[in-house]
């Protein structure tokens, strides 16, 4: 009886403890044995008072959820709700520890209450089994779980070992999260450790999150809005047809009637270039606005028309993160073969070739009108008429050597290619048959493709056609 009163003692006495050190923002009604014990570890954070270290291992529950189905259960860190996912403890399933979440088609992991958490956020994925790759996103609300923006990146799963994902958290503000599964269909993932880290950002690991990236400095030296807002685009439902998408690793302007970019801007240097293989996760981009229509893999299927990328997968070589990025939708637009696969590859070679000898550059790329002829034949539209088809595609592309302050390094002699090409299957393979001025792409698009630059300076470098050179 003795120690039977001392255990009962010590095991009260680590509750009580770990309570007081981590309290999630909103009460949890769970019991005592579900409760923020050895799994929370108490951390403090000056950016983030009252910021705390949580770590969600999925090992405590009170039931096994073994369905699919819809329905919520309780783990050491509080209630989550399992959509299209289930806690899987097989052999093949890709765990540290006796579980972890699967999640298959497009499952959902909520949590049903909030936290302050710290500055770094990381969970760990993997493929179950043999199951190919799929990409998830991690959403994060302020208000309860009434509405949700996407934190970061997207993250592209592939393998069965369990790796990390990293995401900084600026917000001070009671949050809760969710982890939505986007591509993949019936290929299943596996979450494990999700730990809120009271953390400084400073501390997070550089290949998942290039700091030049930041979506605040798109306009800032390196950044791909350096040369001015093409279309003067805006975050605006109402500016539907010109609806500005920050995507990180490139900005676009995206019309909505036309499920295509209008144009689309990204700077390359050295570090925009590694080893990344090419991930081809094409996937519609969940992030737009409510009841606008989402391409997909297949809207482009049997139309005879590749699905072209405007930011090229080849220029974000060096993460995952950043090559799965350009396989978004709203990236694509319905290109000729011959034309994506001949002579704009050797225009988007050409680029990085420049990129290795020394420089940096700029890329501005667009298409207008509408009508293409694909191995199929003349189209207007694809995708029972909800894609068009543009008839030209250009591009507008500065070369600069490796430097800062990169605004006021342009002049007279700056090498600026500007190509406009017809979206034709019969297209040369040379792209240099199809050179044009900067100015003759204004007048085309209605645009100001230069507009950072004087206008002294504009109006010498755009009426310039490109000569050649190395």
């Amino acid at each position: 009886m003795i120690q039977k009163s001392i255990l009962l003692n010590i095991f009260s006495t680590i509750f009580l403890i770990t309570q007081v050190g981590c309290r999630p923002a909103v009460q949890q009604t769970s019991e005592p044995e579900f409760g923020n014990t050895a799994h929370i570890v108490t951390e403090q954070s000056a950016a983030h008072n009252d910021a705390v270290a949580v770590k969600e291992d999925f090992e405590q529950s009170a039931t096994a959820k073994a369905s699919y189905a819809l329905a919520e259960a309780k783990f050491a860190s509080g209630t989550w709700l399992l959509d299209d996912a289930l806690t899987g403890n097989s052999k093949t399933d890709a765990k540290n520890g006796r579980q972890s979440v699967r999640m298959r088609n497009k499952g959902r992991l909520s949590m049903q209450f909030d936290l302050k958490c710290g500055k770094q956020i990381s969970i760990s994925h993997a493929a179950y089994g043999h199951d190919g790759p799929s990409s998830w996103q991690l959403w994060v609300s302020a208000d309860r779980g009434k509405n949700y923006r996407q934190l970061e990146q997207t993250i592209t799963t592939a393998g069965s070992t369990l790796k990390k994902a990293y995401f900084k958290n600026n917000s001070a503000a009671e949050l809760r999260f969710e982890i939505r599964k986007t591509t993949g269909g019936n290929n299943r993932i596996n979450i494990d450790d999700i730990s809120f880290d009271a953390l400084a950002a400073d501390s997070l690991p550089q290949v998942q999150l290039p700091g030049k990236y930041d979506s605040q400095n798109v306009n800032g030296d390196n950044g791909h809005l350096l040369f001015g807002n093409p279309s003067n685009a805006t975050a605006s439902i109402d500016n539907a047809e010109n609806y500005l998408i920050d995507q990180k690793y490139y900005i676009e302007s995206y019309s909505r009637s036309k499920a295509i970019p209008n144009w689309v801007c990204w700077h390359i240097n050295m570090s925009d270039l590694g080893t990344t293989d090419r991930l081809n996760n094409f996937r519609p981009d969940t992030t737009l606005p409510a009841r606008w229509y989402e391409a997909d893999d297949t809207s482009y299927k049997g139309s005879g028309f590749d699905k072209g990328h405007n930011c090229p997968s080849g220029d974000r070589t060096s993460s995952s993160a950043a090559n799965s990025s350009t396989f978004l939708m709203n990236n694509m637009i319905p290109q000729a073969p011959n034309n994506n696969q001949r002579t704009w590859e050797h225009l988007e070679s050409y680029c990085r070739g420049q990129v290795k000898k020394g420089n940096e550059v700029y890329v501005i790329m667009g298409s207008y009108g509408s009508g293409g002829t694909g191995k199929n034949g003349y189209y207007k539209t694809i995708d029972e008429g909800r894609i068009n088809v543009p008839s030209r595609i250009w591009k507008v592309v500065v070369i600069i050597p490796n430097g800062n302050n990169d605004l006021q390094r342009i002049n007279e002699e700056t090498r600026i290619i500007a190509v406009d090409t017809p979206n034709d299957n019969n297209i040369a393979p040379n792209w240099i048959n199809y050179l044009c001025t900067v100015r003759d792409i204004e007048k085309a698009t209605g645009y100001n493709l230069l507009s950072a630059l004087p206008k002294s300076l504009q109006d010498i470098i755009e009426i310039k056609k490109f000569s050649g050179g190395n």
